[in-house]
Protein backbone atom coordinates (compact mmCIF):
# COMPACT_ATOMS: atom_id res chain seq x y z
CA UNK A 1 0.00 0.00 0.00
CA UNK A 2 1.51 3.11 -1.04
CA UNK A 3 1.31 6.53 1.40
CA UNK A 4 0.09 9.38 -0.06
CA UNK A 5 2.02 12.57 -0.45
CA UNK A 6 0.52 14.54 2.27
CA UNK A 7 1.67 11.40 4.43
CA UNK A 8 4.80 11.27 3.65
CA UNK A 9 5.29 15.13 4.49
CA UNK A 10 3.43 15.28 7.54
CA UNK A 11 5.44 12.06 8.99
CA UNK A 12 8.67 14.09 7.94
CA UNK A 13 7.95 17.24 9.82
CA UNK A 14 7.04 15.21 12.78
CA UNK A 15 10.06 13.65 12.53
CA UNK A 16 12.47 17.28 12.31
CA UNK A 17 11.73 18.03 15.74
CA UNK A 18 13.16 15.16 16.69
CA UNK A 19 16.07 15.30 15.11
CA UNK A 20 17.07 18.63 16.25
CA UNK A 21 16.86 17.78 19.57
CA UNK A 22 19.45 15.08 18.74
CA UNK A 23 21.76 16.94 17.58
CA UNK A 24 21.19 19.51 20.01
CA UNK A 25 21.73 16.89 22.66
CA UNK A 26 25.14 15.75 21.01
CA UNK A 27 26.41 19.47 20.49
CA UNK A 28 26.15 19.97 23.98
CA UNK A 29 28.01 17.13 25.46
CA UNK A 30 30.81 18.21 23.37
CA UNK A 31 30.62 21.98 24.35
CA UNK A 32 30.71 20.91 27.54
CA UNK A 33 33.74 18.60 27.00
CA UNK A 34 35.41 21.24 25.34
CA UNK A 35 34.45 23.58 28.53
CA UNK A 36 37.08 21.24 30.53
CA UNK A 37 39.53 21.28 28.43
CA UNK A 38 42.65 23.32 29.59
CA UNK A 39 44.49 24.89 27.68
CA UNK A 40 48.64 24.71 27.91
CA UNK A 41 50.82 27.83 27.23
CA UNK A 42 53.64 27.13 25.13
CA UNK A 43 56.40 29.55 25.81
CA UNK A 44 59.73 28.99 24.37
CA UNK A 45 62.39 27.76 26.81
CA UNK A 46 64.47 30.31 28.22
CA UNK A 47 67.96 30.13 26.36
CA UNK A 48 71.21 31.29 28.79
CA UNK A 49 74.36 32.64 26.65
CA UNK A 50 77.24 31.52 28.15
CA UNK A 51 80.76 33.19 26.89
CA UNK A 52 83.24 30.47 26.35
CA UNK A 53 86.75 31.87 28.05
CA UNK A 54 89.64 30.27 26.11
CA UNK A 55 92.71 29.71 28.30
CA UNK A 56 95.90 28.95 27.59
CA UNK A 57 97.08 25.72 28.96
CA UNK A 58 100.31 25.45 30.49
CA UNK A 59 102.64 22.93 29.70
CA UNK A 60 104.78 21.07 32.85
CA UNK A 61 108.00 19.57 32.52
CA UNK A 62 107.93 15.92 32.92
CA UNK A 63 111.52 14.24 33.76
CA UNK A 64 112.29 11.37 32.04
CA UNK A 65 112.61 9.30 35.13
CA UNK A 66 109.05 9.71 35.68
CA UNK A 67 107.46 9.21 32.37
CA UNK A 68 109.56 5.56 32.93
CA UNK A 69 108.28 5.23 36.41
CA UNK A 70 104.83 5.61 34.84
CA UNK A 71 105.71 2.91 32.18
CA UNK A 72 107.09 0.08 34.85
CA UNK A 73 103.62 0.49 37.06
CA UNK A 74 101.16 0.28 34.20
CA UNK A 75 103.26 -3.14 33.26
CA UNK A 76 103.00 -4.29 36.41
CA UNK A 77 99.39 -3.91 36.56
CA UNK A 78 99.14 -5.63 33.39
CA UNK A 79 100.94 -8.37 35.05
CA UNK A 80 98.41 -8.55 37.71
CA UNK A 81 95.21 -8.39 36.07
CA UNK A 82 96.47 -11.41 33.95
Amino acid sequence: MYYSETKVIMGGLAHVPILIFIVNFIKGKFESIASNVVEVKTEAPKLKIVEIKEEGVKAEEVKAEEVKSEELNASEFKEEAE
